[in-house]
């Protein structure tokens, strides 16, 4: 296995652990703080709720290299679409009927909006999430949309880089002034930019050109310590020192130093997290719910609840996402391999002689 491979294994084993931080987070301090335990939960895994930044960091330097090994943008949106929608479809017809099923009741929604949330448009309609985790993949599916049109409308990196200058300096100053935005940019600033967010994204894409070509310009090591330091305005103490770390740990496995994560257990919780966040929050809050009816002790209400979190990602991942890929790749493969079309004889002709 190549040097390069494996630090990117890393990444995947990396993703596993911030998704599992995510699901214990839900399952232990902030189920608590909703319906509460029977015990006291441990502090610390209150820093879980902040995996998803890494999520972020992650994609940015993710979809930068798919970018890059894209040959149009309908290519990549039919890449996205095909990673992101059949496990996401599948999630929230699973979670809307555990939830019917089991509860919470508070975090029932109708039939109408679980449809709407197939398009990952239902946030910017007022409409709720199927489960609570899915904010983040309308950022995710936005922060798609804005870098396909950059990164095709403009193909340079010399004419993308402005436009990531005014998105960190535009997320500066939404969280800076946070409360004080004018009424009429609130929703460009804090959805459509995602002041919170952006910038981690950010840094995975100088990150991935710093992995690509080995060194960054002047003004991209500038820019890269600015969307780094957002986290230090965008949260509060002691999370925006752990949100600096995840941007330490990331740049240790992208430099080798982590190597040794790219064990068996951890890629595979790699390889299932997506799902597993897919489906983790409403379905095990209402196991958790189930077990405390039951008059079963806490500790096994959350160890059913991961039982059947992992179990249902598994389904989807082993089900639905990888058929899925496989039928994607094989759709492009059989694409690429069809022979080049024909020059238009106008286009054929020598130079002097056309128009």
């Amino acid at each position: 296995m190549g040097d390069s491979q494996q630090r990117l294994q890393a990444l995947d084993a990396l993703r596993g652990i911030a998704a599992l931080a995510v699901v214990l987070f839900h399952y232990l301090p902030y189920y608590h703080q909703l319906y509460g335990h029977s015990f006291a939960p441990w502090r610390f895994l209150e820093f879980g709720r902040y995996g998803v930044h890494l999520f972020f960091i992650l994609s940015g330097f993710v979809i930068f290299m798919t970018l890059e090994r894209t040959r149009s943008a309908s290519w990549f949106a039919m890449a996205r679409s095909v990673r992101l929608l059949p496990g996401l479809w599948a999630g929230i017809a699973i979670t809307w009927l555990f939830v019917a099923a089991l509860g919470p009741e508070d975090r029932t929604v109708g039939l109408g909006s679980a449809l709407l949330n197939t398009t990952l448009l239902h946030e910017y309609l007022g409409f709720p999430h199927v489960d609570g985790a899915y904010w983040s993949l309308v950022i995710e599916a936005t922060f798609y949309v804005w870098i396909g049109l950059m990164f095709y409308a403009l193909r340079q990196w010399t004419r993308i880089r402005p436009l990531l200058w005014g998105w960190v300096a535009v997320s500066y100053l939404g969280v800076l002034w946070w409360k004080d935005i004018p009424s009429a940019l609130e929703f460009l600033a804090k959805d459509l930019l995602f002041a919170r967010y952006a910038p981690l994204f950010v840094t995975g894409m100088l990150l991935y050109r710093w992995h690509r070509y080995r060194q960054l310009s002047p003004a991209d090591k500038v820019l890269l310590a600015l969307a780094i330091g957002h986290c230090l305005v965008a949260y509060k103490a002691p999370f925006s020192y752990f949100v600096l770390g995840c941007h330490g740990v990331f740049a240790l496995a992208l430099n080798g130093y982590l190597e040794r994560l790219a064990a068996r257990p951890l890629l595979w919780l790699g390889s299932l997290s997506y799902a597993l966040y897919l489906v983790h929050q409403n379905v095990g809050y209402g196991v958790i719910g189930w077990s405390y009816d039951q008059a079963l002790p806490g500790w096994a209400g959350v160890g059913m609840a991961l039982f059947t979190a992992f179990s249902l990602a598994a389904v989807i991942h082993y089900g639905i996402e990888k058929p899925a890929l496989r039928w994607f790749r094989g759709v492009r493969k059989r694409r690429e391999a069809l022979p080049a079309a024909p020059l238009p004889l106008i286009a054929a002709r020598a130079p002097e002689s056309l128009p």
